[in-house]
């Protein structure tokens, strides 16, 4: 696994219900800085993205922002302030984007974006189109559903023990982060079984 430089970011747009969101956003962020580690993240100043770009601005850190210029327009919404802010045409051309510039992701809580992007990645991982490692940090046990909901797709059968263990979780950044280090992608790669009967 090559050492890691830059770590993508996954969070909402949205504050949350809970003051732990932005807290564990703002841990994120310092954390990222203080290691020598770039944040990439969806180029937004609202909800978590924003407080977490601030965070790791704050303690002097790489931030790069990647947007779609139609997100971009709308006031309040685009960070101008970042080391460097990526527009693009497109969602697909952002999540692209991001991923390429990125060693590692994590996803904050979040809405249906953040999950959509981290299956992505995640996704791709497990195709073997990328060896990057990916993890959630759950904060307050916001992820306990989902994961019990993957628990139960691994066993009803879609979703194999390998590629489930593929995502770590954990509620503290650091250790988050020292879990991501020490990632190695499944061996083998096959994801479809043909039926023998």
């Amino acid at each position: 696994m090559p050492v890691m430089k830059r770590i993508c970011v996954f969070c909402g747009s949205s504050m949350g219900a809970k003051p732990d969101y932005a807290q564990a956003a703002k841990a994120l962020g310092r954390l990222l800085a203080e290691r020598g580690l770039g944040l990439v993240y969806g180029g937004g100043d609202v909800g978590l993205m924003g407080v977490l770009a601030k965070a790791a601005l704050a303690a002097g850190g790489e931030v790069i922002g990647v947007i779609p210029a139609a997100l971009q327009k709308m006031e309040g919404v685009g960070h101008l302030d970042l080391t460097a802010l990526h527009v693009v045409e497109t969602m697909h051309e952002r999540k692209a984007l991001m991923a390429d510039l990125a060693d590692a992701f994590i996803a904050l809580p979040g809405g249906i974006g953040t999950m959509e992007e981290l299956f992505e990645v995640w996704t791709w991982g497990q195709l073997g189109l990328h060896p990057k490692p990916l993890g959630f940090l759950d904060v307050a046990g916001y992820y306990d559903h989902l994961h019990a909901f993957l628990d139960h797709a691994q066993t009803e059968g879609f979703l194999r023990e390998r590629h489930r263990a593929m995502a770590a979780v954990e509620p503290d950044p650091a250790t988050l982060l020292a879990r991501l280090e020490g990632y190695e992608p499944p061996a083998i790669v096959q994801v479809i079984a043909r039926d023998t009967a």
